[in-house]
């Protein structure tokens, strides 16, 4: 299997999008003692298609072993250097509201390759305090220390997101994660991933507004029930 990264090599982004979602599955795997995997208990894990996830690790050039499966650690091995995971990646936070706070305490980024460095704010009640180990800095200092390889997080309002994105694009940032409810202006060569919670809050609205619909009387009649036991419980 040859080790050039995957958009080098021609890998869907819907492939890569869904390589972390195998990687952790087989993590679960490996925790319970399994050693090997088939395609169709991986893709279970995964809740994928098997025929889907054999076509994606096909991409990396695992086939796994006919009547056998596929190695649990050498499958995580391989899609961990797939997404680059062998190298230290630092995250830079800026904006330390009420979610920047919350991204600074998650040790979720350091137990999957990623060492939260810098926590940044422009607001000079901020600036040098300390959050989660860390002292807050400003856009300024860290224009001066950027490692290569930094991802930048936005976790500012809306208005801010856009110029926190042209500073990290100035200091030669290639990754950023946004999670202010905006579109970013980017140039070619720069990925950004949107995290956008209240969306999906509306499309799981969506699909329960629907779910309700067809239901129909019978719902409503269930409502009632549930309305009539509370009240006799209560009186």
């Amino acid at each position: 299997m040859t080790d050039a990264p995957a958009a080098r090599r021609g890998i869907p982004g819907a492939t890569v999008a869904r390589l972390p979602v195998y990687l952790r599955a087989l993590a679960g795997l490996a925790a319970t003692g399994v050693d090997t995997v088939s395609s169709e208990e991986l893709a279970e894990a995964a809740g994928v298609r098997s025929a889907k996830l054999r076509k994606d690790l096909s991409y990396l050039g695992s086939y796994g072993v006919r009547g056998v499966g596929y190695d649990v650690v050498r499958l995580r091995e391989e899609i961990a250097r797939e997404l680059g995971l062998q190298y230290d990646w630092s995250v830079a936070i800026i904006g330390m509201g009420n979610l920047g706070h919350a991204l600074a305490a998650y040790s979720g980024f350091a137990t999957r390759g990623f060492r939260v460095t810098w926590l940044v704010d422009e607001d000079p009640t901020l600036v040098g305090s300390r959050i989660a180990g860390l002292t807050v800095i400003d856009m300024d200092a860290l224009a001066t220390q950027p490692p290569a390889g930094l991802i930048g997080v936005i976790a500012t309002p809306p208005t801010a997101a856009q110029p926190v994105a042209d500073r990290l694009v100035e200091m030669g940032v290639h990754s950023i994660l946004n999670f202010a409810p905006c579109v970013l202006a980017v140039p070619d060569g720069v990925e950004v991933r949107k995290v956008d919670l209240a969306t999906e809050l509306q499309i799981l609205a969506f699909h329960e507004q629907h779910a309700r619909a067809e239901l129909g009387p019978l719902a409503e009649l269930a409502a009632v029930e549930v309305a009539d036991a509370r009240q006799e419980a209560t009186s």
